[in-house]
């Protein structure tokens, strides 16, 4: 698999980003937000960081920058499309996944490991963890609160399309939602960096798992719904 990282003025996650997707034994390069094709990839990262200084809202410049349509084209035609952090933000406002993220309940920047637990592990990219599993990954946001009104939580319960929630919500995120994938189930955004969670020695390596089961798509692709 060859991953597109998508670099915006202001990412600063896409270095950890492109090395998770190698060390998961990918091919991985930088694209540039002005880039207008994506069709060289197997699949897209949207890191994370203050793209565009999240002037007017976070992800709200991305989404009209020039790269945006091509990431529509690649979940369109059911490539992996991953956005971490700012990146969920940026998937919520070009409108791949329901939602915002609004600033947390605490209005303060917070940075620390979370444990999380794995509420879906039927998609490919989740297929490597156990249901109800508990796994650590770091947190660093201000704007991390995951809302949505009624009717849209009510279809993402009832499609199970809720894959990652908080044990001890640090946003004040809408039923402890921390990560959400589409109906085809190829696009998932969630605010907590697995991309930062590949060495025990750092704290955990809880994300490896996501970025091999992403690795390994093709092989994958009967857990997507």
């Amino acid at each position: 698999m060859k991953f597109a990282v998508v670099k915006f003025p202001g990412s600063n996650c896409d270095r950890d980003m492109l090395n998770a997707a190698i060390k998961a034994g990918g091919e991985a390069e930088y694209v540039d937000y002005r880039e207008t094709s994506l069709e060289a990839y197997d699949g897209v990262l949207i890191p994370g960081g203050f793209s565009f200084g999240d002037y007017l809202r976070s992800g709200a410049m991305a989404s009209v920058s020039p790269i945006t349509r091509a990431i529509k084209e690649a979940a369109a035609a059911g490539k992996p499309v991953l956005g971490v952090c700012n990146g969920f933000q940026i998937l919520t406002e070009i409108g791949l996944l329901p939602g915002a993220l609004i600033f947390n309940d605490t209005h303060t920047f917070i940075s620390r490991n979370e444990v999380l637990t794995i509420t879906n592990n039927e998609t490919a990219f989740t297929s490597g963890y156990e249901k109800g599993e508990a796994v650590t990954f770091p947190v660093a946001h201000g704007e991390g609160h995951y809302y949505c009104d009624d009717e849209t939580y009510d279809t993402l319960v009832e499609n199970d399309r809720i894959v990652l929630t908080y044990n001890d919500n640090p946003n004040g995120s809408r039923a402890d939602i921390a990560g959400i994938v589409n109906e085809a189930g190829n696009v998932f955004g969630l605010m907590p960096h697995p991309e930062r969670a590949l060495e025990t020695l750092l704290g955990s390596d809880d994300g490896l798992r996501l970025f091999e089961k992403m690795n390994a798509w093709e092989a994958n692709h009967d857990h997507i719904h």
